[in-house]
């Protein structure tokens, strides 16, 4: 079976390495690279958290790059220190060095060198803000036609945003951070001709981490994936935290879970309103995840970090 070629674009929340875990363990894809923009993190922490991810699970064949775009609106201090305890999980320390490579260049640069060099297009797998996307396009407008589609955790259509008034001042609580950190390369990305698919809050918000499938994740533990899986979901499981960048990524193993609607949409760039995910007639099309099989969901990742 030919693969489908795949360059993932995370920005260090627990999520985003869950995320690359279960994308390592889909036969169907070859992952030409990861990847960090620095948003949900520090940046050196969660690098390092990647590669020593990709050397647990045997893929340090696999390059790491780290992105030195900024965004407009930075994560909270509190959200962003998650990448220093991850680095530093006994399961991912065994070894004095860590084997997969970390490339020189910036990852914006590497993102349109795997672009260009990719024999047939890539499907972007983009769990953080869009910034390095948008970066990578406008140096070089080219790489567009090797996109053949970008898979995104971002957005809030119907529901409120997670971007919460009380900490953000000059906000309306519509926005979702991923779009927030940069609505501007966000809406950057709008104006191209890629196919995109949001997982937006809509969806991951009746998809809950439950302390029911941590619990199942410690029972198989045996299995060094679901231990680390468990570990990380342990550091989270007190707060309201939800499978968003897992359940994007799940897509792309099993999109029959899924079903997808199509919206006509605009990025939100400025104003109370900033980084808003807006329905409005003629604008954008996109299409978002709208429903999801959750106990097929939840038995697929939990067999997957079985090994």
């Amino acid at each position: 079976m030919k693969k489908q070629l795949v360059l993932m674009d995370h920005d260090g929340g627990v999520d985003d390495y869950l995320a690359t875990m279960l994308l390592l363990t889909m036969d169907h894809i070859q992952l030409l690279g990861v990847v960090v923009t620095p948003a949900d993190c520090y940046a050196q922490p969660a690098v390092n958290a990647t590669r020593k991810i990709l050397d647990l699970m045997g893929s340090f064949h696999i390059p790491v790059a780290e992105s030195t775009v900024r965004g407009i609106n930075p994560f909270p201090r509190l959200y962003r220190r998650d990448s220093f305890i991850v680095d530093h999980l006994p399961i991912l320390n065994q070894r004095e060095t860590i084997r997969t490579p970390l490339i020189a260049e910036p990852g914006q640069d590497f993102m349109i060198q795997v672009l260009r060099e990719a024999t047939e297009p890539v499907t972007l797998m983009v769990t953080g803000p869009l910034t390095t996307v948008a970066t990578a396009l406008d140096k070089a407008p080219d790489i567009e036609a090797k996109i053949q589609k970008i898979v995104w955790m971002g957005g809030a259509l119907n529901v409120s945003g997670n971007v919460e008034k009380s900490l953000e001042a000059g906000q309306d609580g519509s926005a979702e951070w991923n779009v927030y950190w940069d609505p501007i390369s966000a809406a950057r990305v709008w104006e191209t001709q890629i196919e995109i698919i949001i997982c937006p809050l809509d969806l991951t918000n009746t998809v809950p981490v439950t302390s029911e499938i941590v619990y199942k994740m410690g029972r198989q533990r045996h299995y060094p994936v679901s231990d680390l899986a468990g570990q990380c979901y342990a550091l989270v499981i007190p707060q309201d935290y939800y499978f968003w960048d897992v359940l994007a990524t799940a897509y792309l193993g099993h999109p029959e879970f899924y079903q997808l609607r199509e919206w006509e949409t605009e990025i939100v760039p400025t104003g109370i309103s900033q980084g808003r995910t807006k329905i409005v007639s003629g604008g954008r099309k996109i299409k978002a995840m709208a429903t999801v099989d959750k106990e097929r969901f939840y038995s697929y990742i939990l067999q997957q970090w079985a090994r």
